[in-house]
């Protein structure tokens, strides 16, 4: 593994380590079926058992996403206790399940595959898909740059090991470059946000909300998203001891139903999950709005399947070519099919 990849999981490990391991209704009854038909059908679906008050899950987010998504939708009442954790990298989370602080995560499928490589403890059990059109490749706004050709010799930042150093690989590649024709940087995404701020980067692979205060801010110009380079799965992970426990794999199951009703939902009451978002993050709600109304696909949270597998398994292949990984690694031990009947 990457040097400096291995240093990070070193870090979250320390610090994980030293971790003790009604808002709203619902508003729109059309993005799915009511609550209790939901929990009713999961219910009859995974033989949920009727007391789960005993159960805790140990849930990793990240700031302005799955908690502040279920609590805007009004699902965030649950017959089990959620100790939310923030971490803001894929990384964290599977470094944090790994290490049994953590029930729950999610990140990309680039983070999934580091897993993978470092033979975490952990699962991947559910898919969700969101836009693509927030990660992407921006440069300045008075930059000559025009396509990705026009990197060669510039100083390009981008977050080793995660979706922002594959798709800029692919983008590269397509046109005749690589690595080697650019001066690659690799920054975490605040200081990256710092960094292109001042002029110091010429562009920036980066994703989030990062990209969207670089545009809203910053006036950055979108070079290339990530459409056509990235899948859109993002992978919820687990940790295999909850899954292996019946009353949590049955929260477990719980928390993905309300999971995939709140994005239904999120899909036809944007504008109040924006506010939301906006409060939690400092993002200007018209910047999420504009990324919103420019989407490349609604957001949901699927069932795994083969495909999906597939998918996670191309992107470690990549990371195998290009040097990241140092031998090829399978995905396949890490899937966990058992939510499938539930999310179907």
């Amino acid at each position: 593994m990457d040097t400096a990849l291995q240093d990070c999981f070193q870090n979250v490990r320390g610090r994980l380590m030293s971790i003790g391991m009604s808002r709203r209704r619902l508003l729109q009854a059309s993005a799915g079926l009511g609550l209790s038909g939901l929990l009713g059908t999961a219910s009859a679906r995974a033989a949920t058992p009727t007391d789960l008050s005993g159960v805790t899950l140990r849930i990793a987010f990240y700031k302005g996403l799955h908690k502040t998504l279920l609590e805007t939708a009004g699902l965030a009442a649950t017959p089990y206790k959620i100790d939310w954790k923030e971490f803001n990298s894929g990384v964290q989370h599977i470094e944090g399940i790994n290490v049994d602080a953590l029930d729950l995560g999610s990140g990309s499928e680039t983070s999934a595959a580091f897993g993978v490589k470092s033979k975490a403890r952990v699962k991947f059990i559910a898919v969700y898909r969101e836009d693509l059109n927030n990660q992407g490749t921006f440069v300045q706004k008075d930059s000559d740059i025009h396509r990705v050709a026009d990197l060669k010799g510039k100083r390009v930042g981008y977050v080793r090991g995660t979706t922002s150093h594959y798709y800029l690989y692919k983008q590269l590649a397509e046109a005749g470059l690589s690595f080697g024709d650019i001066k690659a940087t690799h920054l975490a995404p605040t200081d990256g946000l710092s960094a292109f701020a001042r002029g110091d980067l010429d562009a920036w692979a980066i994703w989030g909300y990062n990209g969207q205060l670089a545009r809203s801010k910053y006036g950055a110009r979108t070079l290339k998203t990530g459409v056509g380079y990235l899948s859109g799965n993002f992978l919820i992970s687990a940790n295999p001891s909850a899954i292996d426990d019946p009353l949590r794999h049955a929260a477990l199951a719980d928390f993905l139903l309300r999971l995939q009703k709140a994005y239904a939902w999120s899909n036809a009451n944007y504008p109040t999950y924006a506010e939301a978002q906006s409060r939690d993050t400092g993002v200007p709600v018209e910047a999420i709005l504009d990324l919103f109304n420019n989407r490349s696909q609604d957001y949901s949270l699927i069932a795994n399947s083969d495909a999906a597998v597939q998918s996670h398994q191309e992107v470690a292949d990549v990371f195998t070519k290009i040097g990241v990984f140092d031998a090829p690694v399978d995905v396949k031990p890490f899937w966990d099919r058992s939510f499938d009947q539930a999310l179907a």
